[in-house]
């Protein structure tokens, strides 16, 4: 299966990689040989990673903020719970993929998953929130961030 690697994936390409269901951003790569441990299958912490690396790419595509974004909000981890399902090994091609599928005012809860031959490997869902920058209060999540979020499959609040 040939993917574009580190490029978002469209819907054709993320159903080709065996995803039940095209989400608003995945992501391919390729397991390398440094995230092997001396089981020689990926090191727990590589999927910890990859999940933030995709969580970060998450939120600058919807606009919630950058890394260094000095005027943007702080956005941090409230919760967070990975599932390891089966294990990966060296050269696999995995898609890892990140949507929303709630919101309230100055939180959100998304769902990451790592999928590999169409397979299901590990799985994290965590609340993420939206502080002020000096960390001193809750910062609401923009109406246009709310309304794209709702547009990709993120349930409002009631």
């Amino acid at each position: 299966m040939q993917l574009p690697f580190h490029s978002p994936l469209g819907p054709s390409d993320q159903r080709r990689a065996g995803l039940p269901a095209p989400v608003a951003l995945a992501v391919a790569d390729r397991v390398h040989h440094d995230e092997l441990d001396a089981l020689m299958h990926v090191n727990n912490v590589r999927y910890i990673v990859w999940f933030e690396r995709l969580r970060i790419a998450f939120m600058e595509h919807y606009g919630i903020g950058t890394i260094n974004d000095p005027n943007g909000p702080r956005i941090v981890i409230r919760s967070a719970e990975i599932r390891y399902h089966a294990e990966m090994l060296r050269g696999e091609v995995y898609v890892t993929t990140c949507h929303c599928t709630a919101f309230r005012n100055t939180s959100m809860t998304l769902q990451q998953d790592i999928w590999s031959n169409g397979t299901l490997r590990a799985s994290l869902t965590c609340v993420m929130v939206l502080l002020k920058q000096d960390g001193s209060t809750r910062s609401a999540i923009p109406a246009p961030i709310k309304t794209a979020l709702i547009k990709d499959g993120a349930t409002p609040p009631e």
